[in-house]
């Protein structure tokens, strides 16, 4: 090797050592300009600037805990004990919880020796230790109270309203009605309400216990008032769950039987005409080129809200989707096994019956389960627009922002069903497909 080659070998190298120098350094300061660009053009500091971190902290407290409202009228002077607000969940009369005493001057004990007074006259006072009595007055719709011009964070105060945040719960004060809340960890009525005669019995009580209600055998009517509890409608969400599935399983099934004959037709091997392969194809480019969502927009216009509309926009979108994984499959397929069925001089569907189909069938199965998977968590989103399944019910509950314990039972009852199908697909594909070990 002459010295001018040995030179120009080595020239190459250097300049080769320096891309790879260049690159080392340019692709992580690319990395961090991109971040860079990312802090400011999503205004970050403004985002944590504007963050509530106390409305997140009630919220992830509300989703564990239930909490009782103990609501005066300042109109008429009645008071009532109520679970999560709701009518459903109010106290029986003549029975109260514990905590709440007296007659006409109501005492509310929210722990850590803080104590809450209903006074007559449409009073309230406020023993909170370390800080004093808090005493406010509702007037028509103007609230006085003793608290100094300078006030800690956790009151806010107004002449309409005096609202008071507490480790122990919380007191909101205004012309019309003076409320407390009490909070308590576990979802309190989720199984039986008042009305229920098994409300308070424990479950080895009910089971091996004596008769509870006369009229019913105690698992029986457990199991009712289970089932049709008016809180938690346990009865309506069951059917939701189902109506998600249902979405799931008829969009899937029906994309997949709408699919495979189209495949065929935008596969090279089996449609040889370029015209009817780039119809077929930009047919389902277009399909599954449009969101499911925006499917479901268009067709609750068309054919109103319904689990049945959701199930006909997982049906479009997947369409195109199973159009194009198994027309792929299809121009993949061994010629030798068609050749030898046809060999036996059989007719062409019965070519594509029996050499074509077992090649693709372990294909086109592992693709339906894992869709039928995967859309089983798409029908969540989906119902929510069509009015159907559980989505329904999860976004109605995140839209009140008032029962967060009703929002994670949702989406606990979500991530069971999808684990559910998970493992069911997976089994299924075994029976079908068969494992490898």
């Amino acid at each position: 090797m002459s010295t001018a080659e040995l030179s120009q070998m080595k020239s190459d190298a250097d300049a080769l050592f320096r891309r790879k120098r260049i690159f080392a350094f340019a692709l992580p300061a690319l990395v961090l300009a991109y971040f860079v660009y990312i802090f400011f053009a999503f205004d970050i500091p403004g985002l944590i600037k504007r963050a509530n971190w106390d409305n997140a902290v009630t919220l992830a407290s509300d989703s564990w805990s239930y909490k009782t409202h103990v609501t005066r009228d300042n109109r008429t002077g009645e008071t009532d004990v109520v679970i999560e607000g709701e009518r459903k969940g109010a106290y029986p009369e003549g029975q109260r919880p514990d905590w709440v005493t007296g007659d006409d001057i109501i005492t509310v004990d929210l722990g850590g020796d803080t104590f809450v007074r209903l006074l007559p006259d449409r009073r309230t006072e406020i023993d909170i230790p370390g800080f004093g009595m808090i005493e406010a007055q509702a007037n028509g719709r103007q609230i006085t109270s003793n608290l100094p011009a300078d006030i800690p964070d956790w009151i806010n105060a107004s002449d309409r309203r005096v609202a008071i945040t507490l480790p122990e719960g919380r007191v909101a004060i205004t012309g019309s009605k003076t409320e407390v809340f009490n909070y308590f960890p576990g979802w309190e009525l989720f199984w039986f309400t008042f009305d229920s005669p098994y409300y308070g019995h424990g479950l080895t009580e009910i089971v091996f216990g004596p008769r509870i209600d006369p009229a019913r055998a105690n698992i029986v009517g457990a199991v009712s008032d289970w089932w049709n509890n008016p809180m938690w409608l346990h009865k309506n969400v069951v059917w939701a769950i189902g109506e998600t599935i249902l979405m799931a399983f008829l969009g899937t099934m029906g994309a997949a039987l709408v699919a495979l004959p189209l495949a065929f037709m935008a596969a090279r091997r089996f449609a040889p005409v370029m015209i009817i392969r780039a119809a077929s194809r930009r047919l389902f480019d277009f399909l599954r080129g449009v969101d499911a969502l925006i499917w479901t927009v268009v067709l609750s216009r068309a054919f109103g809200p319904g689990p049945l509309t959701g199930a006909l926009a997982i049906l479009i979108t997947d369409t195109g989707t199973f159009g194009k994984i198994f027309s792929e499959a299809l121009e993949n397929v061994d010629a030798k096994q068609i050749e030898g069925v046809a060999s036996t001089g059989a007719k062409p569907l019965q070519r594509y019956r029996f050499g074509v189909i077992p090649q693709v069938v372990p294909i086109l199965l592992a693709q339906i389960l894992y869709f039928l998977e995967s859309n089983t968590r798409s029908a969540t989103i989906i119902g929510a627009i069509t009015g159907g399944g559980i989505g329904l019910l999860l976004t109605q509950a995140i839209q009140t922002q008032k029962d967060w314990e009703e929002v994670v039972y949702y989406i606990i009852l979500i991530v069971g069903v999808v684990m559910a199908m998970d493992s069911f697909s997976g089994w299924l594909r075994g029976k079908l497909i068969g494992r490898k070990d």
